[in-house]
């Protein structure tokens, strides 16, 4: 490990770190534009310049290799003058137009003119303007402003996996943007802006709503897909304006899905704020005595076997407590399910539900299959992992199931969910592939797990981890991937059917042949609502969609923006949302709603406060107590049925990444991309049957 003295202070950095990290060690603040941690070193801008002793000029330390014996000085008048010209350059096309700017406020070429620029500009000429870029409705362009740092360029060709960026033209006459002109094609497009040093890529969607001061900064978590990203949610007054990522290595590192990060603007159309009641056909409004009302009354007299829940996939886990205790314990019924896609998850096993070689631990597999699933469309984070762990070579991917594009190679071995059989009994040839990989993996699919034959391919999926050998000292490769922030808290607090219960599709056909007469929805609106039959539906959740339309009683609940919440991710990790506005009308968080109804019933639930709620939730399951810790579930026993999958080809639960849930299907913004990107994805959606 290579020693350097810093500005008098020796610091010893791990091979291969450069001048710049060198300095950062040693406390020094370097200023870079071009410069970042997880992108290649392009060295290009300049502004990280500093002095090293018996070197004939300035250094860029971005780009240069820590050296045993290196002497830096980043404070000496050659090095400030030598910014102060950099910075003089860089400003000499800027239009300066900081005013209006929708960067200001934020701008790394703010700043730093006002820490190492000289404070006047010697140009007396034109300034160069530059046409802008239509990227698509998400990036605002601004050419004029770009310094050329190319960020944006290598961030779509390294992470996102879209080389459609780059410069043409030279001296002068350069220019950044996409080759033809087209929207950008990537999920994770909307990391360029946070990329982005200067004002030349700005959130089209938060476009000059506001200025950085006047927002109120909350932390929280994504709810959109299962990854859990850490999100900040920016809001003025009662409105979210922005949502942008915060850092956690382990789950979303610096990055933030493009429909996490825009379909915020769906969280204030079509909202539920105040309680329904159909009568002749039609819902009107009502008072919340009213509603619980109509519920008490509709389950008064009758058996609790005739009574079912379902949770959607939004929904936090100090909801999922109450609903459980209100289903069980008030009611008394046992047919209550989380998995309203009708997923095969085993509720005896952990490891059947959990992606347990961790988000992180991609990066240390070295080679994968993925069964009926497309981690592009479902977790773009995931796929930008694995991405990630392409790129640094020695690692293979096969799939089962449609033909993918993950911006990184996949063999694809058909969509004959059989030959998973083939695999698992050591008779198909990529068996000796898997079992020569050190830390092979399989991934497995809502698209798989929710067919009719869905316990059957979880099983074969169990055989072949055993057969290849995924399971080691140190190393569990079986891995489920979720589409649903909610599934595997539900799980967790064994959100299940009881004794005797009925699971999500022999609840929704009990609805039409009449056994089950009253049916509560937990913001379930993925369900088949036109197959419930007479059933008299209570709905409680937070958007007029699917389960709104459907319902006879609507209780509004609060989104996740709304309510302190837990959610565990696909890998188990439990972390927690705060709220960051207050729910809209007479809406309310739906442990409260819950409790509430409770003592409407006449057996109020035993908690009257979050913190009440929150103790009842991890006395059920502990580990949701545990907050941003993960409990390796081993590979357990068996789980799954035994027998050979059908020949029916094999599907991905999402084709149209846009839409899947209520907030995202509310969003403008969603709609657009969804008519740019996605075609007519909605229409095949609904001839396959998947969601979308």
């Amino acid at each position: 490990m290579p020693k350097l003295t810093i500005d008098g202070l020796e610091v010893e950095v791990p091979a291969g770190a450069t001048v710049l990290q060198a300095c950062e060690a040693a406390g020094a603040e370097i200023p870079r534009f071009c410069y970042h941690e997880r992108l290649s070193i392009a060295g290009n801008c300049r502004m990280c310049l500093v002095e090293q002793e018996r070197a004939p000029k300035p250094i860029a330390s971005c780009a240069m290799p820590a050296a045993d014996g290196m002497v830096i000085h980043t404070n000496t008048e050659r090095v400030k003058k030598a910014r102060e010209g950099v910075m003089e350059f860089l400003l000499i096309n800027h239009p300066l137009d900081c005013p209006i700017c929708d960067q200001g406020g934020e701008c790394d070429l703010q700043d730093q003119a006002m820490a190492y620029g000289r404070g006047m500009s010697r140009y007396d000429e034109e300034k160069r303007a530059v046409k802008d870029k239509d990227m698509g409705p998400l990036i605002q362009t601004w050419m004029t402003r770009c310094i050329h740092c190319t960020r944006c360029v290598r961030f779509a060709t390294e992470i996102a996996g879209v080389p459609e960026m780059g410069a043409t033209g030279r001296g002068e006459h350069m220019e950044i943007g996409t080759y033809v002109e087209h929207a950008l094609t990537s999920e994770l497009s909307g990391n360029m802006i946070d990329l982005c040093p200067v004002g030349a890529l700005t959130s089209k969607p938060y476009a000059f709503n506001a200025r950085p001061w006047e927002l109120k900064k909350t932390e929280s978590i994504d709810v959109l897909d299962a990854v859990g990203a850490n999100i900040r949610i920016d809001v003025r007054g009662r409105e979210v304006l922005r949502v942008l990522p915060r850092l956690h290595e382990d789950v979303n590192e610096e990055w933030l899905g493009d429909k996490s990060r825009f379909a915020y603007d769906g969280l204030k159309r079509q909202r539920l704020d105040r309680p329904y009641i159909r009568e002749n056909g039609r819902l009107r409004p009502a008072t919340w005595d009213e509603a619980f009302g109509a519920i008490r009354g509709r389950l008064e007299g009758r058996a609790p076997e005739t009574v079912a829940g379902l949770v959607g996939d939004l929904v936090d886990c100090e909801a999922m407590t109450a609903f459980r205790d209100l289903m069980r314990e008030v009611i008394g019924t046992p047919h209550v399910d989380c998995r309203q896609d009708g997923a095969a998850l085993d509720p005896t096993q952990r490891a059947s539900w959990l992606f347990n070689s961790t988000i992180a631990g991609i990066e240390m597999a070295d080679a994968v299959l993925l069964v009926g699933t497309d981690p592009r469309r479902e977790a773009p984070l995931v796929n930008a992992r694995f991405r990630k762990r392409w790129r640094k070579g020695g690692f293979r991917g096969w799939s089962i199931g449609p033909a993918l594009d993950l911006t990184w190679p996949v063999e694809n071995l058909g969509t004959d969910a059989s030959r998973l059989e083939a695999i698992a009994n050591g008779t198909d040839p990529i068996v000796e592939a898997l079992k020569a990989a050190e830390r092979p993996m399989i991934v497995v699919g809502m698209g798989a797990l929710t067919r009719a034959d869905g316990a059957k391919i979880l099983g074969v999926a169990r055989k072949i981890a055993e057969r290849c050998g995924m399971v080691r000292d140190g190393w569990n490769g079986f891995n489920v991937l979720h589409t649903a922030a909610a599934r595997v808290g539900g799980m967790e607090l064994g959100l299940v059917p009881g004794e005797g219960g009925l699971a999500t599709r022999e609840i929704v056909a009990g609805c039409a042949s009449g056994r089950i007469e009253t049916l509560f929805l937990l913001g379930a609106d993925e369900i088949d609502t036109d197959a419930l039959g007479e059933a008299f539906v209570i709905y409680q959740g937070h958007h007029g969609d699917a389960g709104a339309h459907r319902a006879d009683v609507v209780l509004p609940g609060a989104a996740y923006t709304e309510k302190n919440g837990t959610y565990v991710n696909m890998e188990g990790r439990p972390q927690r949302s705060h709220l960051a506005v207050f729910p809209v009308g007479d809406a309310r968080e739906d442990w409260k709603i819950l409790r509430a109804l409770s003592g409407m019933l006449g057996k109020p639930l035993p908690y009257d406060d979050l913190s009440g709620v929150r103790a009842r939730m991890a006395a059920i399951s502990p580990r949701l107590a545990r907050i941003d810790q993960i409990e390796p579930a081993g590979l357990g026993g068996a789980f799954g049925q035994t027998g050979t999958p059908d020949t029916a080809p094999l599907t991905a639960a999402i084709t149209n990444y846009y839409m899947t849930d209520p907030i995202s299907r509310a969003s403008r913004t969603m709609a657009t991309c969804t008519a740019i990107y996605a075609g007519d994805a909605l229409q095949q959606d609904k001839a396959t049957g998947t969601n979308g």
